[in-house]
């Protein structure tokens, strides 16, 4: 008779799975400073809208003269001397800046000194100092080019775009020079091995690269430039302010037409802002892997985000 034997022993038998390692319970890290920051911000915020509402504000007369002819011609005159003022900027700038950086040292010193001087006194002095220099000069004499007398010659335009514009221009060298100076001077080396000359390196190569530098203080500098528009009302020049002004005096409603002129000026700056985005997006597509998203795409994004079911692939 035959027996069959089990040859199965104890070191055939299958090993028993260990357990895995236990889930990992984040618990997130409660932060109530910033709750009570936000109760105290929220409190603020109502306690103005409160005193605000309070006051004998007419608040129906902003919308009614929002779109007055006046205060749209006190807008497109206060785009365009921010336009021009800043060209002038842009243009005295990176010459001053070129000035600045050559080794000729009249020019450097030439340029330095006038940083020095419209850097260091207010832009509001250097508007009155020119409006009232027909106190002094009763005729603007340049030859055989042109010859008046200075109050035709000085109009407050003219004084609004001479005081914004040179101002401008000692700020923008120090931008200009601060992104001529970011470019590694191995690229005007190699320029000037090839046979270019010093202009055609600066046009050609070094201000290119430089202008990723360059463009976003410069975005912040046409912001600042057209807030700044409205100290030009005290040379009479027909700006926003100064024409929301004179709405106010004759309506009975001064407050009111400064917080017209406010509104007037978020709406620019928040146009100018979103540009400044796109722009200096535009310039960092040779710097960055990726490029930031813009606006609309973040909202795509929040958006998509939102729908998505729970526990759906990304």
């Amino acid at each position: 008779m035959t027996v069959d034997i089990d040859k199965t022993g104890p070191e055939d038998t299958p090993p028993t799975p260990k357990a895995g390692p236990e889930a990992i319970k984040a618990i997130p890290v409660r932060h109530y400073g910033r709750y009570v920051a936000a109760v105290v911000a929220i409190a603020l915020l109502g306690a103005i809208v409160v005193a605000f509402s309070q006051g004998k504000i007419n608040w129906g007369a902003i919308p009614q003269n929002f779109f007055d002819p006046r205060i749209l011609e006190g807008v497109g005159n206060t785009l365009l001397l921010t336009a021009l003022s800043m060209a002038i900027g842009i243009v005295g700038g990176i010459l001053l800046a070129v000035m600045r950086l050559s080794k000729n040292p009249v020019t450097s010193s030439i340029a330095w000194f006038y940083i020095w001087f419209f850097r260091g006194t207010p832009v509001l002095v250097q508007l009155i100092v020119w409006f009232n220099l027909g106190l002094v000069f009763e005729f603007i004499n340049l030859g055989p080019f042109y010859k008046d007398e200075w109050s035709d010659f000085m109009t407050p335009f003219l004084t609004a775009l001479l005081g914004l514009g040179l101002n401008e221009a000692a700020y923008m060298a120090e931008i200009c020079r601060a992104g001529l100076l970011a470019v590694d001077e191995g690229q005007t080396e190699a320029s000037h091995a090839l046979g270019m000359s010093h202009t055609k390196t600066l046009r050609r190569v070094v201000i290119p690269q430089a202008m990723r530098v360059i463009v976003p203080p410069t975005g912040n500098e046409v912001i600042n430039m057209l807030k700044t528009t409205s100290l030009v009302s005290v040379v009479q020049y027909s700006e926003l302010l100064r024409q929301a002004q004179d709405i106010g005096q004759t309506s009975g409603a001064p407050v009111e037409m400064l917080f017209l002129a406010a509104a007037w000026y978020l709406i620019m700056t928040s146009v100018l802002s979103v540009g400044q985005y796109y722009l200096e997006r535009y310039y960092a597509r040779g710097s960055s892997r990726s490029l930031p998203p813009t606006p609309l795409q973040k909202i795509k994004a929040t958006v998509f985000s939102v729908r998505r079911p729970k526990g759906a692939a990304a």
